[in-house]
């Protein structure tokens, strides 16, 4: 079987979720090689191999810059290992390593995938997923992968250690100087989420939000918004849902007050179970819906808060 590249992505100390559903995704089509990076990076080497990593690449010198040193080792690996199938994370790093490492190899680019075929085929949604194309891509193709499209699943590999000779790049070289931490939260990764609240218009204002956020606590889950509300200073851009926000593909999607613009939809239609609750029960969401409520959020929400409550105590 063909050698697969997995770009391991790191988080709070821990391989990401989407690393591992990219670790399982290249057990599916291929062999997988996990590739780590940066300081520390030898201490993830088991998590990689419990989720099928049959070689491991290590790179452990300290990155002034990341990105331009991922592509460097990864531009070896994939002369290493011959390989013609490199898969990154869909997120900012990601999507910045793959164009460079395309550029780098002479291959080609897809992003936000949510499937790579046997065959090579890559699968995308495209147009806001109003349509889904498959894509074969000439040479190396490097793919980016939407977080939540694959279920990690568990299957030890060899987890063979391989430290490859990357040669220093010719190329121009950027310097981080300084880092400013962003601001974190308690709750789940929006983007990787499970479950996912989020509260549109229909909160009416950001004192609404509370639910929003109650309900997203109590199920342990992430807070999203809708543009509208987003752009009505009612929760910060950060947490916006949709096309020109988040992507997200929870198991669960509670949409509180939100009509369901398409922009909107192709951020989360995706998700496996919808429940939407909307006092206009021509909200276009309903289309979307396993489970639909037609009443007032501020209503409705207290009530299944104190409800799931009960069941848990």
């Amino acid at each position: 079987m063909a050698n697969v590249i997995v770009l391991a992505e790191r988080a709070d100390g821990a391989l990401t979720k989407t690393t591992l559903e990219m670790l399982t995704l290249a057990r599916s089509i291929g062999t997988p090689v996990a590739v780590l990076t940066g300081e520390g990076a030898d201490a993830h080497a088991a998590r990689a191999t419990e989720f099928g990593a049959e070689s491991i690449v290590l790179d452990s010198s300290a990155q002034s810059e990341p990105v331009g040193r991922d592509v460097d080792v990864l531009a070896a690996a994939v002369a290493h290992f011959n390989s013609s199938l490199v898969l990154v994370a869909a997120s900012a790093a990601g999507k910045e390593t793959a164009g460079r490492l395309a550029i780098r190899t002479g291959g080609g680019v897809v992003t936000d995938a949510v499937r790579v075929n046997p065959d090579g085929g890559v699968v995308q949604p495209i147009f806001g997923g109003a349509m889904t194309v498959t894509t074969h891509v000439k040479g190396v193709a490097v793919v980016a992968i939407r977080p939540s499209s694959i279920a990690a699943e568990p299957s030890a590999g060899a987890g063979t250690i391989v430290t490859l000779d990357v040669p220093t790049s010719e190329r121009r070289r950027a310097r981080i100087t300084a880092t400013v931490p962003g601001q974190r939260s308690t709750r789940p990764d929006l983007a990787a989420a499970d479950v996912v609240v989020s509260g549109g218009r229909g909160m009416g204002s950001a004192a609404g939000f509370a639910l929003v956020e109650q309900l997203a606590d109590t199920l342990k889950g992430a807070v999203g918004a809708s543009r509208a509300a987003t752009d009505a200073g009612w929760y910060p851009h950060r947490f916006q849902v949709g096309q020109t926000g988040t992507t997200v593909s929870p198991q669960l999607y509670l949409a509180l007050g939100i009509s369901g613009a398409i922009q909107h939809r192709a951020g989360m239609q995706t998700a496996k179970t919808v429940v939407v609750i909307n006092k206009d029960r021509e909200a276009p969401l309903f289309e979307l819906a396993d489970f639909g409520i037609v009443g007032d959020v501020s209503t409705i929400v207290p009530a299944l808060i104190a409800e799931i409550t009960r069941r848990r105590a």
